[in-house]
């Protein structure tokens, strides 16, 4: 038997093929679901809220209780992903959250909801982990920043999607129907997925040889039906660690700028984003003007990714970070001085721009660059982590974000933001590795 395989290299050398695009439309139908069931939180308590189903501290619990789910799941998952492998956590995680989907669509109550919202959020944060660690494996280093984006395209897509179904449908049907869409949709992608492989660099590192040989022989034979393969230029041996490793350096410093990043974007997205509709509303819009800014303000996300998927690959992951991360910066201040929600020129000019750099940051941070951290041992454990902590975070910031309203309406929110924003430019600068059109392997290895 073969002592080595040599997966990655293999891997890497690959061209752009249907077998790569077969594995990225698998794993980000999931994630758009996944996506569009995280985001409708914002048009659902909106019209929970409305039409008395719910309190603001129901509101609250369910965002907060949504985050406890989130954090535990992405936990759990990360050490069953690197025990058990990519294959059985992420059809696991998505069957958990389709029925939990289904069961919140016929809540009687609110403390029902909250429930069904909490085993929601099991599954929601197992996805996030395992999808974007799985597609990292699999995809070449000269464009994994764009395919890594574009699965993040996918998830954000949930945000328009949500926005206009929310926009349609609620005014006239209710909140109820939202569940619905996600509970059928990822059964739907549960079953598709079902034929969806295994990581070969996860099968080599946990010894399995003779099926990451066999694996790879298959992925070779389906690609090379498009062309002459490229030779397999044998990387230098790159020793493997234990879990251990995260807490000593090199890997310690990457593991808290992976936390601090994904709290920083964690608490924009759901200490702002998620909260629009529900802003707006503040200043006297009815719930469908509402939703209907918050649909504008949406398709920024949208461009945000994209841009993200170019410029990671064109720039860099740590400038792009750090670029997108000033952006923000200025329009967030921009927002904030001018009490940006009581116009709407303001509201669609300005909060377009920041939504669009939030966005950037959100493509590169979940898709591209905390998987790439991390050797394929500890990928997942160690990406489980870093998003334990972020969603850790969102568990207070619901409660931090209500009291700063009452207090001192949206600037305080938007200082709350910035001042994360300044400490994630730090972070990364000093302590952030590059692994723009670096092999997996190579970037393991690589110092700051």
């Amino acid at each position: 038997m073969a002592t080595t395989v040599n997966a990655g290299a293999r891997l890497d050398r690959l061209p752009v093929s249907s077998f790569h695009y077969r594995i990225f439309w698998l794993v980000g139908a999931g994630m758009f679901f996944d996506g569009y069931d995280l985001y409708v939180a914002g048009s659902v308590l909106a019209a929970t809220l409305s039409t008395k189903f719910s309190t603001v501290p129901q509101n609250l619990q369910f965002l907060s209780l949504t985050f406890v789910g989130m954090t535990i799941g992405a936990l759990v998952t990360g050490f069953l992903g690197d025990r058990f492998g990519r294959r059985f956590t992420y059809q696991i995680n998505l069957l958990i959250f389709g029925l939990a989907s289904l069961a919140a669509a016929f809540a009687q109550d609110m403390n029902q909801l909250i429930i069904c919202r909490f085993v929601q959020g099991l599954g929601l944060g197992a996805e996030i982990v395992v999808g974007y660690s799985t597609l990292t494996e699999f995809v070449p280093p000269k464009t994994r920043g764009r395919w890594l984006s574009f699965m993040a395209f996918l998830v954000v897509a949930g945000f328009p999607a949500t926005a206009l179904l929310g926009y349609l449908i609620i005014p006239t049907w209710g909140w109820r129907p939202m569940f619905i869409i996600a509970g059928v949709g990822s059964l739907v992608v549960w079953y598709l997925r079902k034929n969806l492989p295994e990581s070969p660099r996860w099968l080599e590192s946990k010894g399995r040889m003779a099926e990451a040989e066999a694996l790879m022989t298959q992925i070779e034979k389906e690609v090379a039906q498009s062309g002459k393969l490229p030779p397999v230029v044998v990387p230098k041996p790159v020793p493997q660690v234990s879990a251990s490793a995260m807490l000593r350096p090199p890997l310690l410093q990457r593991m808290l700028v992976g936390s601090w990043v994904l709290i920083t974007i964690n608490t924009l997205i759901f200490g702002f984003v998620i909260f629009l509709p529900q802003f707006f509303m503040r200043q006297g819009l009815t719930i469908a003007n509402s939703l209907g800014y918050t649909l504008v303000l949406a398709i920024g996300s949208l461009v945000g990714c994209a841009l993200g998927a170019y410029t990671s690959d064109a720039i860099g992951r740590r400038w792009s970070i750090i670029g997108a991360s000033i952006v923000t910066i200025v329009t967030g201040y921009i927002y904030a001085r001018f009490n940006a929600a009581s116009d709407p020129t303001i509201v669609l000019s300005v909060g377009f721009v920041l939504i669009v750099a939030i966005y950037v940051q959100t493509a590169i941070l979940f898709g591209v660059y905390t998987p790439e951290l991390f050797p394929t041992e500890i990928r997942l454990r160690a990406n489980g982590i870093c998003n334990t902590l972020g969603r850790g975070a969102t568990v207070v910031s619901p409660f931090i974000v209500g009291s700063l309203m009452a207090s001192y309406q949206l600037p305080g929110v938007i200082w709350l933001m910035i001042g994360l924003v300044v400490v994630q430019i730090i972070a990364v600068y000093f302590w952030g590795v590059e692994p723009r059109n670096r092999g997996l392997e190579d970037v393991a290895v690589q110092k700051a």
